[in-house]
């Protein structure tokens, strides 16, 4: 099944009609006031379409009518349902040709509901899923920031209490080099039991694009850096299980924000070609 529902909106009030598949209209058109108690029986009633479709959520298809449809485009994008929203030059060419003369709303909701299946309307119900599909996106992309900014702060507060003078080894203390280093040495210990060379061939093979001159610059700060550590000895194995796991967290969610960019930019683009 592929349900929609169109929506004759007009000032205050939508007719509504509601189709399961192609050809197959369910039940009579009836109206919704845009208030609280309205929009709360139109999602009843998307609901019962979404229950009688085994479970797919029905679309929801309707024409620019300026401001009058605002309240239900908000109410439709708060529960995440995908929304098309027609030129009215089309609409109207769509009219012209129906055997459906007569102007009514309930006429123009029925008409609608049959324009989304035509093969015309196909880019206006991808752009309508894309659209979703990027909200959704970017509502992901703030939470996880949100998250991964939280678990910095934790880090940070381990981080003073392990090797405070780590921070100026690398920039940028959170890049991914930089977290990996200090996940395999998180103490003045780790690092002053090695040599230099293994530092720089760890800092290499960690960060291929930069040079071995970089890395070898890298790895003597390091060494200068648990050289002033005033913690020279930990006391406290809790904290380096901590500073790990944090630091675990913190690249799992870098990279699942990238991996969320990387579909937003994808996603603008193809709604931009539209």
């Amino acid at each position: 099944m592929n349900p929609v529902v169109g929506l004759d909106v007009s000032k205050g009030e939508s007719q509504v009609q509601a189709f399961l598949d192609k050809g197959q209209p369910f039940r009579k058109s009836f109206s919704v006031k845009h208030t609280v108690e309205g929009l709360e029986n139109l999602l009843g009633f998307l609901k019962e379409i979404e229950r009688v479709a085994d479970g797919k959520q029905p679309s929801v298809i309707l024409e620019s009518t300026g401001h009058y449809h605002s309240p239900v485009i908000q109410f439709l994008e708060e529960q995440q349902y995908v929304y098309i929203i027609v030129n009215p030059l089309i609409f109207h060419r769509a009219r012209s040709t129906s055997l459906r003369k007569v102007k009514t709303d309930a006429v123009d909701a029925y008409l609608l509901c049959e324009l989304f299946y035509k093969e015309e309307i196909e880019p206006y119900k991808k752009r309508g899923i894309q659209l979703l599909n990027l909200r959704n996106l970017t509502r992901q992309q703030e939470t996880i920031s949100g998250i991964s900014t939280q678990t910095k702060v934790q880090l940070l507060t381990v981080l003073d209490q392990v090797f405070p003078e780590y921070r100026g080894v690398f920039g940028d203390l959170y890049s991914k080099v930089s977290l990996q280093t200090l996940s395999l040495f998180p103490t003045s210990e780790h690092v002053l039991n090695t040599t230099e060379s293994v530092l720089t061939d760890k800092i290499v093979s960690l960060c291929t694009r930069r040079s071995e001159k970089w890395a070898k610059e890298k790895a003597q700060k390091l060494m200068e850096a648990a050289l002033r550590n005033p913690f020279q000895n930990n006391l406290y194995e809790s904290h380096i299980f901590n500073l790990k796991m944090l630091i675990t967290i913190v690249l799992q969610y870098q990279e699942h924000l990238s991996q969320i960019e990387a579909e937003i930019d994808a996603l603008a683009k193809e709604i931009a070609e539209y």
